[in-house]
């Protein structure tokens, strides 16, 4: 008998699994000014649209007008990967729908992809907080650890005032008492910003990392607004991409940390009117995005 017949015999393509999807959620506030740049289907339309045409994802888009904000737990219980698009509403995601997203992160069941002004997005905040949290507990000494008492503060930094240039860098820690700390938390934010669509220019720093396949070393982004270091974050676990202008700002672009068993992924590129998102090499950062950051069954 031939090998390949026995191969059918043994295994008829009736029992063969197909992979399942990777179901992502992409979410996105719909400010109207992204009509300037994405038309009726806003920017998460346009995002979800492109992925939707990709083999093994299944994709669905939600806004904040969707019962319970697009958040329930049906809907995050179907979920693997959310891409999340916040801008001027990331005050009105409340905060039962960001634990909800929070929660899912930390115990591995979920990832959270944040582009551009989701930095200031309560799920990010909020996963960058717990980041922060684990980091310092991880640099008190291991024979004072059991017993420490961590105290923290800088926790409502959603909308603040972006910090001075020069200013100390959050989160940072120090020691307050026999066996107390304080942590000031990440304002996730950076010292300035200039949305005048000046172009940016990419470096693919890991070129061999999962979120740059298909991705060549060096690449612009058309029209973009400008962010410029330091961004206040925990230090990543890993830095993919990196942007410049030609004014010399410079930013760390393409972040990745461990958040419990979870994993968060910000993507810097973009602005609600230019069409980053009608790119091909942003689309594809997404893309990998969404296909890496897949949870483990």
């Amino acid at each position: 008998m031939k090998p390949w017949i026995l191969f059918l015999c043994l295994f008829p393509f009736s029992s063969i699994k197909a992979a399942d999807p990777i179901r992502v959620l992409v979410w996105d506030e719909q400010q109207p000014e992204q009509k300037m740049a994405y038309g009726d289907q806003f920017l998460g339309g346009t995002i979800a649209a492109h992925l939707a045409t990709l083999p093994g994802l299944k994709v669905k888009s939600v806004s904040p007008g969707a019962p319970e904000q697009g958040l329930d737990e049906a809907t995050l219980d179907a979920t693997d990967v959310i891409v999340w698009w916040g801008h001027v509403k990331n005050l009105e995601v409340t905060l039962t729908s960001t634990e909800r997203v929070a929660q899912r992160v930390i115990q591995g069941k979920l990832s959270l992809v944040a582009l551009h002004s989701a930095h200031w997005s309560r799920p990010f905040v909020r996963l960058m907080q717990e980041r922060s949290r684990e980091d310092a507990l991880k640099s008190i000494p291991a024979g004072q650890r059991a017993g420490a008492k961590l105290e923290m503060t800088n926790a409502q930094v959603i909308g603040v005032t972006p910090p001075p240039r020069g200013s100390k860098l959050t989160p940072w820690m120090e020691k307050t008492g026999d066996n107390t700390w304080t942590l000031t938390l990440p304002n996730c934010v950076f010292p300035a910003f200039r949305p005048d669509g000046a172009p940016s220019h990419v470096t693919t720093l890991l070129p061999a990392h999962p979120l740059a396949q298909g991705l060549p070393a060096k690449w612009d982004v058309g029209r973009t607004e400008m962010y410029d270091e330091p961004f206040h974050v925990p230090i990543p676990d890993e830095v993919v991409f990196e942007e410049r202008w030609d004014k010399g700002e410079y930013f760390r672009s393409g972040c990745v940390w461990q958040v419990g068993k979870g994993r968060v992924f910000y993507f810097r590129p973009g602005h609600e009117t230019y069409p980053v998102y009608k790119q091909a090499e942003p689309l594809r950062v997404v893309e990998n995005a969404v296909r890496w950051l897949k949870p483990a069954p």
